[in-house]
């Protein structure tokens, strides 16, 4: 890439452009991954989107409508059972390979849910139909790790890290416009229990086609999990001592036994069970703390379960800083001991160390080992990079859940006006703007296009802010264009005021598109290889969560200043993240391969 080229010999490399776009389109691992990236889109469309409408319809009552909120908690936390993904296998399912042993049985699993849904009836069977459809979210959000594992696995000079993450998207955003736009069509004509059924048959047909997927190189049945030769090298010479490491496993696994258990003890609550509230419960002669007592710090519901907007937004940070801050703080104390050489295996005590007990060997190198080894590389870097992951789509991320109430409410647009603007032509924006994105990557490098992606989606706020003004420089631009005329044709049941909407959605989803692929691609090549399940999955839970912790903030903001002091705000948020883009830039510029942030020429990470 332009922005990351190194020095030496280089093989020559294809013409950027165009043509080197087209070229990995023709890859097969390309066409997989359009059907990966739909897999993993279409579930999420289903599940949090038009299930409501299934079930506004059945006349299901809101308050139940809400305990299928939860589902949304598998995504935003999905980075806890990441470890699995990287370190288990599936018994006869192991032959697929590392990745596609997870992809392919969650695609099956989620296609026969969605048929099993199909034949339920909603109302007089929720216990059931509530039951597959939190069990779908899991399998859904475990077939998201596996599949963003598999794409930064099989990258190479051809199907590129920065080409498969674009494709990934551009299949995730037609299964969304499938899922969601299309689905609502489809049913509104055949019903909900036969377009579940077509949309679960979509599911079987492309875990069927899934077996046929191409391995990278390490998803070779004799390289899966964690081989007695992996487990050999926790003790060779220069390692970390295992006392060090087991007092860091026990570290982590309390801190992570702590999240667990308040996930859980939220889940038995939200779905109607009962868990004492008190801050300590008697135990014999004495008594002991009550986990359960923090799910105290936020209201309940008309019967008794707590709300999962207001457990994200209060246990949240805790969880993070349990799961993630925590444990990266003991991975940095062990990366030091092992960089300055101290409390670590002699030449001479080499073989002759007892070894821990295997399972917690095989603990150490799934929950800790792939911290250890992000920490090590980047050292105080990852600072840098948490900031930059933690802003640059805060504004998206926050501004989704706000939307509808402002079109629909505050613009005083029609249904169909905003189904028009936001879904079929919104959907078409974002997807042209992946395809700039990609192309803009193979030509001005990875760097180059994060950086405009951000400044893009910044500036895209001060639209909104023209919009929540009166959308008078809007309209004039739309008109000066003849973008106006043209909405007026294709949408002739619209207002006079549609096409300034559409205008605004199609800039503002265009610099999503933009942004979007540069993102995944960078979040993609910061990750190792060795560990790419747990890696990725923190750092993209990690831009799930904070909006949902913004949200809350940005109401009240909404509540007291109005739109427009808002998208002001945004455009402001958004610029400190430009600023980080180039203080990451200027880093990998200066210390790219030190760091391990991969090149097209350097392949130790996580790909091209």
């Amino acid at each position: 890439m332009a922005d990351t080229a190194i020095e030496g010999d280089t093989p020559k490399k294809a013409k950027p452009g165009w043509g080197e776009v087209f070229r990995s389109l023709r890859n097969r691992k390309s066409g997989f991954m359009v059907l990966f990236g739909f897999a993993s889109g279409l579930p999420f469309a289903l599940f949090l989107g038009t299930l409501y409408a299934w079930l506004t319809e059945a006349e299901v009552d809101l308050e139940t409508m809400g305990v299928f909120s939860l589902i949304g908690l598998a995504y935003a936390f999905q980075f806890i059972w990441s470890p699995l993904i990287d370190k288990v296998n599936l018994g006869p399912f192991r032959r697929f390979g590392k990745r596609k042993q997870w992809i392919v049985p969650a695609q099956i699993l989620l296609g026969a849910i969605l048929v099993t849904m199909s034949v339920l009836e909603p109302k007089t069977q929720l216990g059931w139909f509530s039951l597959l459809a939190g069990i779908g979210a899991l399998a859904s959000a475990t077939q998201d790790i596996a599949i963003n594992a598999w794409r930064i696995d099989v990258a190479d000079e051809e199907a590129t890290l920065d080409i498969l993450s674009t494709i990934y998207q551009m299949g995730y955003r037609l299964a969304s416009l499938v899922g969601g736009a299309l689905g609502l069509i489809i049913a509104a004509r055949i019903g909900w229990p036969e377009t579940y059924m077509i949309m679960g048959a979509i599911l079987l047909v492309i875990g069927f086609f899934g077996t046929f997927a191409p391995d990278s190189g390490s998803d070779s049945a004799a390289t899966i999990g964690a081989s007695e030769d992996e487990l050999a090298e926790l003790y060779a010479p220069g390692e970390v001592h295992p006392e060090a490491r087991r007092r860091a496993l026990w570290q982590v696994l309390l801190l992570w036994g702590w999240a667990l258990t308040i996930l859980g003890i939220f889940m038995v609550r939200a779905l109607g069970g009962f868990v004492p509230m008190l801050p300590l419960v008697p135990l014999g002669d004495s008594y002991v703390f009550n986990p359960n007592w923090f799910l105290g710090m936020f209201p309940l519901g008309e019967e008794g379960r707590p709300d999962p907007t207001e457990f994200t937004a209060k246990m949240g940070p805790l969880i993070i800083l349990a799961t993630i801050v925590l444990p990266a703080i003991i991975a940095a104390g062990l990366a030091k001991v092992k960089r300055d050489g101290r409390n670590v295996i002699a030449e001479r005590e080499a073989g002759e160390i007892a070894p821990m007990p295997g399972a917690l060997d095989h603990l150490y190198r799934a929950l800790v080992v792939p911290l250890v080894e992000f920490v090590g590389r980047l050292g105080w870097s990852l600072i840098l990079i948490l900031s930059l992951v933690l802003t640059y789509r805060i504004c998206d991320a926050i501004w989704g859940t706000f939307a509808y109430p402002f079109y629909l409410g505050e613009l005083e647009y029609t249904n169909d006006e905003v189904a028009f603007a936001s879904k079929f032509f919104g959907v078409g924006a974002i997807i042209a703007g992946l395809a700039f994105g990609g192309y803009l990557l193979t030509v001005i490098g990875r760097m180059a296009t994060l950086t405009i992606g951000a400044l893009l989606a910044a500036l895209t706020n001060l639209l909104y802010a023209d919009m929540a003004r009166g959308g008078a420089a809007m309209q004039a631009a739309s008109d000066a264009i003849g973008f106006s005329a043209l909405i007026s044709f294709m949408a002739p049941f619209g207002s006079d005021a549609l096409p300034r909407l559409t205008f605004t959605i199609m800039w503002e989803n265009l610099a999503i598109g933009i942004a979007g692929a540069a993102y995944v691609a960078w979040l993609s090549s910061i990750v190792s290889k060795k560990y790419a399940a747990v890696q990725y999955a923190l750092l993209s839970s990690l831009t799930l969560l904070i909006g949902t912790l913004g949200r809350g903030a940005l109401g009240e903001m909404i509540e007291d200043k109005g739109y427009y002091y808002v998208f002001i705000l945004t455009t402001l948020i958004g610029f400190i993240a430009v600023v980080l883009c180039l203080a990451e830039w200027w880093r990998e510029r200066r210390y790219g391969q030190k760091s391990g942030v991969v090149t097209p020429d350097h392949h130790e990470g996580a790909g091209s």
